[in-house]
């Protein structure tokens, strides 16, 4: 037996999630992991030195995908993790028992969201039954996914 570890199967390739990024440096409408979940920045304000210690960085940030408000204090030299979100672009090809068949610019096909809950999915349904032709924005980020936004697409 080796004294070496055996790391195979440890973790996945490819990049990380997130990255992590000193506290000062965040701006309002950019993206931080609050309580492991991803956020947008809406609100921030920095509290200056106090005799003992750094300054310290109040943020208020909503869930990406919930929109669940949630709030942060960090000394500003610390370290905050940011998550990767990616925004894409896809056209609806159609809607089963729930499910979204969408296609990209690449002719990729992706069939395993779901139709979004409230009104932008019952503006999705409408469209579609309408046959409107339509580009859905997707926002990933730490292994989700989610419908954000419908355009109707004009020929």
């Amino acid at each position: 037996m080796s004294d070496q570890d055996d790391y195979e199967g440890a973790g996945d390739s490819g990049a990380s999630a997130t990255f992590p990024q000193q506290c000062s440096a965040l701006r309002k409408n950019g993206h931080v992991v609050i309580k492991g979940r991803p956020c947008k920045i809406v609100e921030m304000s920095t509290s200056k030195t106090g005799k003992h210690g750094h300054a310290k960085v109040h943020l208020v940030a909503l869930d990406i995908f919930t929109g669940k408000k949630y709030e942060d204090i960090c000394p500003s030299t610390h370290n905050m993790d940011v998550p990767r979100v990616y925004r894409s672009d896809y056209q609806v090809t159609n809607i089963d028992e729930g499910y979204l068949s969408l296609m990209d610019d690449d002719n990729e096909t992706c069939d395993d969201l779901k139709l979004p809950e409230g009104d932008l999915g019952k503006e999705i349904q409408t469209k579609f039954d309408n046959d409107e032709q339509q580009m859905l924005t997707v926002l990933k980020a730490m292994g989700e996914e989610a419908v954000i936004g419908t355009k109707t697409l004009t020929k």
